[in-house]
């Protein structure tokens, strides 16, 4: 009711200056004074205007505009209805064959319509725009970022009495004194430092997007300088308040968003039951998020960890009450518990996540520990899925299987090998494997170590000034897992594009800068490369090669060898027990990936 009032009252104003419009057409084209007559013929005809406006207006759906957000697209459909309007009210002019009718009106009336219905939504347009204005008390705030960039941005603050921009620094030379609403662009990026001190700005909105070379530039000049950036589309939806939000890692290294297939993945998920092991893990519970968005029926979640798990369930059941949530606590080792979880539950696609992945710590004391995990644990459980008739398996492995230099990744190496050889045993399943670099803020990453350190006051510690990584975000590597499985063949490898490789003492800066630090107060130290640790991780080994795919994130590794017997990895294992020596263990993994080059 309240919207049809609304209407009405549109349509009431819109006809009366129809009406004025009407009158000035014949005004101008008497020169300012209408002889009598034909002011009779200008009422006389009027109704037949308002009907014509009212018709043509509507036709071009200018009803269901709202005046205080006009913009050029209901502009554009206004003019479109004010054209319709004169054709009509032309046609019933001619058709009605009024005597000595002025023709020149016919032209003069929809420039005076369009002039009047246009000004009175700018109008209102303008009255929002001020009531929405920026608060002279607030906090002054540099925008950094092109003018479309800070365009968008400061349509975002609209409203905001928080925030009053002052100035703008951009990438582009071009740009350097122009403006864009009265806030100019007083120079690029690299001066950001001076044009805060100059205009007393102790904040910066980087409103370039993710990844982009202006917001690792505004970082680097930012001393002093607090940044901010606008929060991310998961983000909108998340928070109550979708104001500026600290710049984080995420969004100096992040790229463009992964193109999902989403209506595979739907077709892959929605009403099926899918399994998850190392669900509590950082890839696990990101993959269990991804999984959850796209209806399925039932979710079955199993890690060894107790208290992993039970932040799991808690924040699935508040994230999505309708899905049907399973959590196991068990141990991938154990391949009777497995069997078990699987015939209960009979699900249709397996993520295999579980694993032990720290190089150090799986390279002295701990080797036995990464080979019954990471190998027999794939195994049981790439078994198991074959056994229950799983539509898909997918083993999430690493960069550090590529060429290994170290236990764990040599142990991923063998587990991606064993994957294809239970793929040849169970036809009907489709078994693939996916590998990616490290991944941002995961369990054991540098990150959070850097973070602990720089809490503590440094220093900070990298093992070499050379080492690099490649880098990604823990939902685009995911979602990445997630289309290869949909994509992938039996027994195929998909390897991840992870971008450029990154230094890790450039992370290490770009973490103290975000602290508001500087490399003065919190020292870098060097301790030298750790047992296994290798200088740069490699994604496809020297004698493979890869083919692309249809999405342009994700290749096809081509492997060569023969395959482990399956048989013999069990017999191997059962027979090494719980300590065989060190030296045994690496030469049996060299038995099998040939690649592997064990330390001296």
């Amino acid at each position: 009711m309240r919207r049809l009032r609304s209407i009405l009252l549109t349509l009431v104003i819109d006809m009366v200056l129809v009406l004025l419009a009407w009158a000035g057409a014949f005004w101008l084209r008497f020169n300012l004074e209408v002889p009598p007559e034909f002011r009779a013929l200008a009422i006389e005809s009027a109704p037949l205007c308002v009907l014509a406006y009212a018709a043509g207006l509507a036709a071009a759906r200018v009803y269901r505009h709202v005046w205080s957000y006009t913009g050029l697209p209901e502009l554009r459909q206004l003019t479109l209805g004010v054209a319709l309007g004169a054709l009509l009210c032309t046609a019933m002019v001619l058709m009605l064959r009024l005597p000595a009718f002025p023709r020149s009106v016919m032209l003069l009336h929809p420039l005076i319509a369009l002039l009047l219905l246009g000004a009175v939504r700018i109008a209102a347009r303008t009255l929002a725009e001020r009531r929405m204005s920026f608060r002279a008390d607030g906090r002054p705030l540099v925008i950094v970022g092109s003018l479309a960039d800070a365009s968008d941005a400061l349509r975002a603050l609209k409203g905001s009495h928080q925030w009053q921009p002052v100035a703008i620094v951009s990438p582009v030379a071009s740009e350097v004194g122009r403006a864009i609403q009265d806030i100019r662009v007083m120079g690029p990026v690299g001066s950001l430092a001076e044009v805060c001190a100059a205009t007393g700005a102790q904040t910066a909105l980087v409103a370039s997007p993710p990844g982009s070379s202006e917001r690792h530039e505004a970082l680097l000049a930012s001393s002093g300088v607090a940044l901010l950036t606008m929060p991310r589309p998961d983000e909108w939806l998340k928070t109550e308040s979708a104001g500026p939000r600290r710049i984080e890692l995420e969004d100096l290294l992040g790229r463009a968003a992964v193109q999902l297939d989403v209506a595979g993945l739907s077709e892959l998920f929605s009403g099926r039951t899918v399994l998850v092991t190392g669900a509590g893990g950082s890839i696990g519970a990101e993959l269990c998020r991804q999984i959850a968005r796209f209806g399925v029926a039932r979710l079955v979640c199993v890690d060894v960890s107790e208290f992993a798990i039970y932040q799991l369930e808690q924040e699935l059941r508040e994230a999505h009450p309708q899905m049907q949530g399973v959590y196991y606590t068990a141990n991938v080792r154990e391949l009777e518990r497995l069997r078990a979880i699987v015939q209960a539950q009979a699900p249709a696609v397996v993520f295999h996540a579980a694993a032990y992945k720290h190089v150090p710590l799986m390279e002295e004391l701990n080797e036995i520990e990464a080979v019954q995990t990471n190998v027999l644990g794939t195994l049981n459980m790439a078994r198991v899925a074959g056994e229950c008739g799983a539509k898909r398996f997918v083993l999430v492995s690493t960069d550090k299987a590529v060429n290994p230099t170290n236990v764990m990744g040599a142990s991923k190496r063998l587990a991606e090998q064993v994957v294809q050889g239970v793929a040849a045993l169970h036809p009907q399943t489709q078994y693939v494997s996916v590998r990616f670099g490290n991944v941002l803020g995961s369990s054991g990453s540098v990150v959070p170590l850097f973070t602990r350190q720089i809490a503590r006051g440094g220093p900070v510690t990298v093992t070499h000034p050379q080492i690099v990584r490649y880098f990604m975000t823990i939902p685009e590597a995911s979602q990445l897992v997630l289309q290869a499985g949909l994509m992938g063949e039996s027994g195929q490898i998909f390897v991840l594009d992870m971008g450029e490789p990154v230094k890790i003492v450039e992370l290490a800066r770009m973490l103290i800068r975000l602290s508001g630090r500087t490399e003065q107060e919190i020292p870098i130290t060097f301790t030298g490369l750790r047992p296994g640790e290798k200088l740069f991780e490699e994604l496809l080994a020297s004698d493979e090669t890869s083919v692309p795919t249809p999405h342009p994130k994700l290749r096809v590794a081509k492997t060569s060898g023969p395959l482990p017997e399956i048989d013999a990895v069990l017999r191997w294992v059962a027979q090494a027990g719980p300590a065989p020596s060190a030296a045994d263990l690496r030469a049996w993994l060299r038995s099998l990936v040939p690649e592997y080059t064990a330390p001296r």
